[in-house]
């Protein structure tokens, strides 16, 4: 998904929030990536041309970006997570243990929207989405 200017400022205004000029920066620098990144990564992506921007706000901006369903999230290990902008398409991720890859795969498995209807029928949850992630070793660690 390719976020223009007006298409972020549009998203965040719909959603109650400033578009303030360190969201702004962070959320277009984070669009330019076709790959997950950690806060980390992002931070350490931004820091030069942009040192007023701190770390704490990245995490806040990330977290904002999760909150709106804007990005993908995954699990990169500990309490750290990875991410990337959201795409359109419904789909899960294999996760690399060694080399932290993350692999997108689409599921139209029945069987999964069947689960979540019995899950809905046996606990009365309503489920807004699901996250399903498959750790293991890509072809090249393995």
């Amino acid at each position: 998904m390719k976020l223009s200017d007006d298409k972020i400022k549009t998203i965040l205004r719909q959603n109650g929030c400033k578009a303030t000029p360190q969201r702004l920066t962070i959320i277009k620098e984070f669009a330019r990536s076709d790959k997950f990144l950690r806060p980390a990564d992002l931070y350490d992506k931004l820091k030069q041309d942009h040192p007023d921007i701190g770390m704490v706000t990245v995490y806040r901006v990330l977290g904002l970006l999760d909150r709106l369903g804007l990005v993908c999230k995954v699990h990169a290990g500990g309490d750290c997570h990875s991410y990337k902008i959201n795409t359109a398409e419904h789909h899960h991720h294999l996760l690399c243990s060694n080399c932290r890859t993350v692999i997108n795969f689409p599921c139209d498995e029945p069987d999964l929207e069947e689960l979540e209807a019995k899950i809905t029928r046996e606990t009365g949850f309503t489920i807004k989405t699901h996250i399903l992630e498959f750790v293991g070793y890509c072809p090249g660690c393995k």
